[in-house]
């Protein structure tokens, strides 16, 4: 506490939202993790979701290995920075040419930057409830931290930057046709699918009327899939929704559990970007080699039977988490490689109905896991990240977890 900032690098593993101290962890390994007082845990936090394929992949660790012993940083282009771009465009509609970055906020401030640059706008819409990184402009109603520290923004944000953005509930049609109506938009950035106020799924057709919104007022619409990126599907929501962007940010699998993050888009959008273009961005550690070889090495491994596997495991869960719940009133929202228990006897459909979650049962359940070997995202509005490495039998020994823990609340 005497050196960090609350004792912790990032608000949310503080873990004070469910009522303890913070767990310091010492290593990882498949789907465990092990803190520094020797106690193992079933991870489904999953670094908060590029561990896909489990820690200490044997592929990763090798490529990250194999790079750092040839250099760990050159300030100069490398062979795997193109391959890696290219391994993104061939998997994702929406990219035809990446630039990458260290952070997923960083990525976020360059789309809009691009977005600003090419519409000659300024106003950005976003959803309540919806995180895209620390952008001052975008702190207005954020989930994630935020949502779990309860700050509706953030002192040192000008006022300035707050009132270019606009913010509407998600999933609410009507609320977005009249930002776009009223305003001159830049870009209407959206997670595909939100789960940073916890998963919650578009409702049926809503991304389609934002693609066809967002067209019709000459705004660009910009996906986040930092979360959603090659962990949903093998080419991320815009593959799964056939709905595809006009800007893509991306990060965490794209980086393979080293930091990395990235933009993209068009040949014709990505060639305003200096040097080729007149929009500046830059980064002294952009496209470093071991993390780009962490990310291709992670990507390669992920086919179609991945996928299949991982979609399989996260709906075993789900409806066992449903089902351990018994008759409390909670919802179990997935998607492939997602999920988040939610304390409300309601389906969640925005950012509303998130906040209006009982967050303290939450908080006693994730503590009564934490005592049975199971390390849930501690917070109600993060979504769980179940991975490669989660067997049949995490899956069991989670299940039994979560019915005694709910047991236990009763």
């Amino acid at each position: 506490m005497h050196v960090l900032p609350g004792g912790v690098n990032s608000p949310v593993r503080a873990m004070r939202a469910i009522g303890r101290d913070p767990i310091f962890i010492e290593r990882a390994a498949g789907a465990e993790i092990t803190d520094v007082d020797g106690n193992t845990y079933v991870d489904y936090v999953c670094s908060w979701g590029p561990m896909i394929l489990g820690h200490a992949h044997p592929a990763a660790l090798e490529a990250v290995s194999a790079a750092a012993a040839l250099g760990t940083s050159y300030g100069a282009p490398t062979a795997g920075e193109v391959e890696l771009a290219e391994l993104v465009a061939s998997r994702m509609a929406g990219v035809d040419m990446l630039r990458m970055t260290s952070s997923g906020t960083e990525a976020s401030m360059s789309a809009i930057r691009l977005a600003r640059a090419v519409t000659g706008r300024e106003t950005l819409v976003k959803f309540a409830g919806a995180y895209h990184g620390h952008v001052d402009g975008l702190l207005a109603q954020a989930g994630s931290g935020l949502a779990t520290q309860g700050v509706p923004s953030s002192p040192g944000v000008p006022e300035s930057a707050a009132r270019g953005t606009v913010v509407v509930p998600w999933n609410d049609a009507a609320a977005v046709r009249q930002a776009l109506a009223d305003h001159e938009v830049a870009a209407l950035l959206a997670e595909p699918y939100p789960a940073n106020m916890g998963l919650v799924p578009p409702e049926p057709g809503f991304l389609e009327l934002l693609r066809e919104l967002t067209t019709d007022h000459g705004a660009l619409l910009v996906f986040d899939e930092v979360i959603t990126g090659f962990r949903v599907s093998r080419g991320g929501a815009q593959e799964l929704t056939g709905v595809i962007p006009d800007i893509t940010v991306l990060g965490k699998i794209l980086g393979g559990g080293l930091p990395a993050a990235g933009y993209g888009a068009s040949v014709e959008l990505m060639s305003r970007i200096a040097p080729a273009g007149d929009v500046y961005q830059a980064g002294t550690l952009s496209g470093n080699p071991l993390a780009v070889a962490a990310g291709r090495a992670t990507l390669e491994q992920l086919d179609e039977e991945a996928y299949v596997h991982l979609a399989a495991t996260t709906e075993k869960l789900a409806a066992g988490l449903r089902e351990a719940a018994g008759t409390r009133p909670v919802q179990v929202a997935w998607a492939a490689g997602l999920l988040t228990v939610f304390f409300s006897s309601e389906p969640v459909c925005d950012y509303a109905g998130a906040i209006a979650c009982d967050a303290d049962a939450y908080g006693a359940w994730c503590r009564a896991l934490l005592a049975r070997g199971v390390y849930p995202p501690p917070s109600q509005f993060e979504a769980w990240f179940p991975s490669l490495a989660h067997s049949p039998e995490h899956v069991t020994c989670t299940l039994e977890a979560a019915a005694a823990a709910f047991a236990e609340i009763a």
